[in-house]
């Protein structure tokens, strides 16, 4: 048994990424961690926008809450055993951080959580994963 941890955001390919590593993974304890990156204040007017931090960031927390009670439902079904885990910063760099503080064997992720301007802009995160990860890493579509 071993520790897997799956990057989890409002995405289907996060989605994909949590059901690809109950299918492949579904003896290992779960790590799901969601961060709250503060880039997305400027550009997500359904989050508060601009001048609305504090807003915004009690809407991210409370979008993280229902990520991790859909998510745990769907493992609880499995009767597998997880850790829910929320970060604020950049993507990357949290998943990484998260990755070592919970000693994971394997990191699941979506292939991109962010679109248009912001992914162009800051990059793939699951590229930064894959290339600075110390353990495997699964990026699915």
């Amino acid at each position: 048994m071993g520790r897997t941890l799956v990057a989890l955001d409002d995405s289907p390919q996060a989605q994909n990424a949590l059901e690809y590593a109950l299918s492949v993974h579904d003896d290992d304890e779960f790590v799901l961690v969601h961060v709250i990156d503060y880039s997305e204040s400027i550009t997500d007017p359904g989050r508060g926008g601009r001048g609305r931090l504090e807003g915004w960031y009690q809407k991210a927390t409370e979008d993280a809450e229902e990520l991790f009670a859909e998510a745990k439902s769907r493992l609880d079904e499995q009767g597998v055993s997880v850790t829910t885990v929320v970060r604020d910063g950049k993507p990357a760099e949290e998943i990484l951080d998260s990755a070592e503080e919970h000693d994971v064997d394997q990191i699941v992720m979506g292939s991109h959580g962010r679109t248009g301007v912001a992914r162009v802009l800051l990059g793939s995160v699951a590229e930064q994963v894959v290339r600075r990860s110390e353990c495997p890493t699964t990026v699915v579509h």
